[in-house]
């Protein structure tokens, strides 16, 4: 245990000594999250000020959107981006030459998307209350289980990425980038589940980030837990893991056998 530990602490700190030195990296994590808080804070400043009672009340709800998805998002574009700097640097072969296992890969890779997600969304948090005067933390605990939620699909969701990427090498790079975005408007982010049509909404509950969203609408509007999303986000949020967990080991065995781990990306 203690040796599987000082492996993904190593893996960990490969990556805390590139931000160490780069600067620039620093401030590129914190960029987006702080760009679209600063974005959307000035369309909720509008809606509040164009109306009294239901604009006002929409307007901190659209703030609590976009904070809480960026958590999604930076959790889940921390692990891919993390993994492809192994590939971009000619690292990865050089990795499983050592005794990591792929688990303690992904611990690693969890670990540094953690860190990622917080020093990208902390400043964006303190941003929307000093300019916008939105209090996030209001919600109490339940904004942990909020975020934990989150987290764990977008690790899930990366993991699938990175299966993609084993599988067809620099040709799914852009994955990276781009499942998550795609995912929104089924997390319903910033209008409930029943705004959609009926068709789509059995797909949106599949996603554990509309079960997010809707437990935050129901803290924020009406001051209240919603247990049965709550433990509906951690379910699904576990079937995925498994099931994406499952097809990264399944193509990073394949990758292995084909040997193509020294060359992906090329």
């Amino acid at each position: 245990m203690r040796a599987s530990l000082r492996r993904i602490w190593g893996l960990i700190f490969r990556h805390l000594a590139l931000y160490r030195r780069s600067p620039p990296r620093v401030v590129e994590l914190m960029y987006w999250p702080i760009l679209q808080m600063v974005v959307w804070g000035f369309v909720t400043a509008y809606l509040a000020g164009a109306g009294q009672g239901v604009a006002s009340v929409a307007a901190g709800v659209l703030l609590g959107g976009v904070l809480l998805w960026e958590a999604a998002l930076r959790s889940q574009m921390g692990f891919s981006i993390s993994f492809l700097e192994e590939i971009w640097s000619r690292n990865l072969g050089h990795i499983f030459v050592s005794p990591l296992r792929p688990a303690e890969l992904v611990a690693g890779l969890a670990a540094m998307s953690m860190l990622r997600t917080l020093i990208g969304v902390l400043p964006a948090m303190l941003l929307a209350w000093l300019l916008y005067a939105f209090d996030i933390l209001a919600m109490g605990p339940v904004l942990v289980a909020f975020f934990a939620a989150l987290l764990a699909m977008g690790w899930a969701v990366a993991l699938g990425v990175t299966a993609m990427i084993l599988r067809w090498g620099a040709g799914a790079e852009a994955l990276a980038w781009s499942v998550l975005f795609g995912l929104t408007p089924f997390a319903c982010v910033f209008y409930p589940v029943a705004v959609l049509p009926a068709w789509l909404q059995p797909v949106a509950l599949m996603l554990p980030a509309a079960h997010v969203f809707e437990g935050m609408r129901a803290a924020l509007l009406e001051g209240r837990v919603d247990g049965g999303h709550l433990a509906a986000a951690f379910v699904l949020d576990a079937l995925w893991l498994a099931a994406m967990g499952a097809l990264f080991l399944r193509q990073f065995e394949a990758a292995r056998i084909r040997g193509s781990l020294l060359n992906i990306g090329e």
